[in-house]
């Protein structure tokens, strides 16, 4: 079992870039990388990641990490327009997506959808345990520092919960600020000038090659 990792350590390790390429509800997982709040694994969100040049003996999972690196296309850029989904499987994407939530103030709805994400792929009990209570102090209690739309009944329904933690116990509040990323602030976001200029940027760099 792997050693316990410390509160402030872990979250040291969640705060830059986030996760694997994510999941929509009721889709099997893939294999994909963890988020690495614990460090058990080479990928794009890992402090220590390789050099590029140490890069040419990557495993098959490093090479499909380092692939994502690459930027965007403009097809794909456009792609985000018509899939909520695919903005999400993109690194870049994600980046974008993150800045204009930021600017509305709710950039913690998808830090917070990620974070369940993560935790539903552990299998330590050790670790399930940690990364339940740092979701919880940080997105879920009413003293937390940051701001997730749950509602009163899902956020009570974790409450209950708390004695016994489980990889799945956020599942139902991560499913609501799903919905509401995808209804709410996705729409405004394909309308915002965080997207158009990223979108006009990537069409100028398209003309110059």
């Amino acid at each position: 079992m792997p050693r316990s990792v410390s509160g402030v350590e872990m979250r040291k390790r969640q705060a830059a870039h986030i996760e694997a390429p994510p999941q929509a509800p009721g889709q099997p997982r893939s294999n994909t990388c963890c988020l690495c709040w614990c460090g058990c694994c080479k990928c794009l969100w890992n402090e220590d990641r390789m050099d590029r040049s140490e890069r040419q003996t990557c495993t098959k999972m490093d090479s499909i990490e380092a692939a994502e690196e690459q930027r965007a296309s403009l097809e794909e850029v456009l792609s985000w327009s018509r899939s909520f989904e695919l903005m999400l499987r993109s690194l870049e994407g994600r980046e974008v997506f993150r800045e204009f939530l930021r600017s509305e103030y709710s950039e913690d709805n998808l830090l917070f959808w990620l974070a369940c994400e993560d935790l539903k792929k552990e299998t330590s009990t050790a670790l399930v345990d940690e990364k339940a209570r740092i979701i919880y102090e940080d997105y879920v209690s009413i003293l937390s520092p940051k701001e997730v739309s749950l509602d009163s009944r899902v956020r009570e329904g974790i409450n209950q919960t708390l004695t016994e933690p489980s990889s799945l116990m956020y599942e139902e509040a991560q499913f609501q600020i799903y919905t509401l990323m995808h209804r709410d602030s996705f729409p405004r976001f394909l309308n915002s000038t965080v997207y158009r200029d990223h979108l006009a940027t990537r069409r100028r760099l398209c003309l110059d090659t």
